[in-house]
């Protein structure tokens, strides 16, 4: 089943401790999208400016990413973010960002794209993902991000929100900042109360939690040296997710917890590398062959 994904596409400068790159490609969907794509065809909805490369959207097309979704503002500038990383490549500071095109975004779906039954609302305003809610016709899940920003600035319009989901992403500090609780299995739960009926806590390289009415969960993150770059990981990882569940045409828990695995194994590979570049070197073999090492990783006899 195709999966549908709107968010921010946008230019990147990454710092580590160790390398850095300028203007390559990021954004929330663009990670979303490609992570996605090895496992479903993804019709994408997000801006750009006139500085868009043609290249990048040919990019996204060769991994049958739809793009009739892609507004192009002529005259205008892409969304970008410039950012460091602290040597322990879990915390960085942001040192730039240039909202441009995606300031005004207001996201208007193909009609093609209104049936899509598999839906993710990637990191943006709740208000923003809400109008795309009100486009859609009877998808059959869908799941959100969200951030610090959006818990502080728009509550209550993402307390609305969390209502009309199936299900919420995000990271374990953002969970606590959302429900008041600092114990994450409390937090957890606490965002079920809210209304979600699963959510997911990300944990960076401590893996990720699920919490559903099938009971509470915990993956590892996979284990890599080659930490290059950890920018658009939790995007990656929900593509992975997302991705592998529209395929699969399945909501059911068992499902779910084997697409958590593939959103795990697909991040392990973003980080590897800047921007999409670890991601272009793999194809689906890549992401077969490390979920049966992480199964043999899990195994207890």
């Amino acid at each position: 089943m195709s999966l549908l994904v709107v968010g921010s596409i946008a230019f990147d400068s990454v710092e580590t401790p160790t390398d850095r790159r300028d203007n390559v490609i990021g954004g929330s969907a663009t990670y979303f999208s490609y992570a996605a794509s090895y496992f479903t065809d993804v019709n994408l909805v997000g801006v750009v400016g006139e500085d868009w490369p043609e290249e990048h959207t040919q990019l996204l097309q060769s991994r049958k990413i739809n793009t009739e979704g892609l507004d192009i503002k002529p005259g205008e500038k892409t969304f970008s973010w410039k950012g460091k990383y602290l040597p322990n490549m879990n915390d960085r500071e942001t040192l730039e960002v240039n909202l441009n095109v995606f300031e005004t975004f207001s996201p208007v779906l193909p009609e093609s794209y209104k049936d899509t039954p598999f839906v993710f609302l990637a990191n943006g305003a709740p208000t923003v993902q809400m109008q795309v809610l009100d486009q859609v016709n009877h998808p059959k899940l869908v799941v959100a991000d969200t951030m610090d920003l959006w818990i502080n600035i728009q509550k209550d319009e993402l307390l609305e929100l969390i209502k009309r989901i199936d299900g919420l992403v995000l990271n374990d500090s953002e969970a606590k900042l959302l429900t008041g609780e600092e114990n994450l299995v409390k937090a957890g739960q606490a965002v079920l109360d809210l209304g979600a009926k699963f959510c997911v806590l990300k944990k960076g390289e401590h893996g990720a939690m699920y919490f559903g009415d099938d009971g509470c969960y915990v993956l590892p993150a996979f284990p890599t040296d080659q930490v290059l770059d950890p920018t658009g990981a939790g995007d990656s990882f929900a593509g992975g997710m997302m991705g592998y569940l529209a395929s699969q045409d399945a909501t059911d828990p068992a499902s779910i917890k084997r697409a958590l695995v593939y959103g795990t194994l697909v991040a392990s590979f973003n980080v590897e590398d800047f921007s999409l570049e670890r991601m272009k070197q793999i194809e689906r073999q890549a992401l077969d062959e490390r979920f049966t090492q992480y199964q043999q990783m899990l195994a207890i006899d």
